[in-house]
């Protein structure tokens, strides 16, 4: 039988905060880094936010890592890692669940592979939600592969932003992500930056720092 580390390799991760307490804040943030980064590291953009009474939540990817190959292959190749990542967002949400907030008080924030797992996590778990921003990020899967997707947006603020030719995400992606969004219900922006690197620009943190001023009026 396989070990519980081998079937869920992120399961004892744990999940950095920074930001105001869960008992004070109006709402929260998770936040998810990027491969071969940290949770500390993608929580420095809180500083950058500037936005009181939000607490930021950043759970750690075993090893770094959210699943071992690119987001553009099947599912079933980045398995158990993809499904052990969702697990411990789903971690996170419930921590968040549990101090208070709800979930039209938390947004899915996150950068690169990071990215893609907020909008796979949201897209699994389709409800009104706080925002779901993805920099530099896209849909998991082949593009042959059907989704299965639940639920409804509800109108939640979706912000996909990226290079106009990121060499990690194709800008078609961003675009068909897009096109999923709103297909289940979210009020999706899309901004593509010419010339970028993959990278987090002030025009994108602008957009969600508008975001949490107005979750938290």
């Amino acid at each position: 039988m396989e070990s519980t580390l081998t079937q869920h390799p992120h399961e004892h991760q744990p999940i950095l905060s920074s930001g105001a307490s869960l008992e004070a804040a109006q709402s929260a943030v998770i936040m998810l880094h990027g491969r071969g980064s940290s949770a500390a590291s993608i929580l420095s953009l809180s500083d950058e936010l500037d936005v009181p009474e939000v607490v930021y939540l950043a759970p750690q990817a075993a090893g770094h890592s959210w699943y071992p190959y690119r987001f553009l292959e099947a599912t079933s190749r980045n398995e158990p890692w993809l499904s052990s990542a969702l697990r411990l967002v789903d971690r996170v949400v419930e921590q968040a669940l549990q101090a208070g907030f709800r979930y039209d008080e938390i947004v899915l924030l996150g950068f690169s592979q990071g990215a893609c797992l907020a909008l796979e996590y949201a897209a699994r778990n389709a409800r009104r939600w706080g925002g779901v921003v993805a920099l530099s990020g896209g849909l998991i899967g082949a593009d042959y592969e059907p989704r299965a997707d639940q639920g409804n947006l509800l109108g939640t603020p979706v912000f996909l932003g990226c290079s106009d030719m990121d060499l990690h995400i194709p800008s078609a992606r961003v675009h068909s992500s897009a096109e999923i969004m709103r297909a289940l219900g979210g009020e999706v922006t899309v901004r593509l930056y010419p010339g970028m690197g993959h990278t987090i620009n002030r025009d994108e943190l602008g957009w969600v720092r508008d975001l949490l001023l107005q979750l938290n009026a």
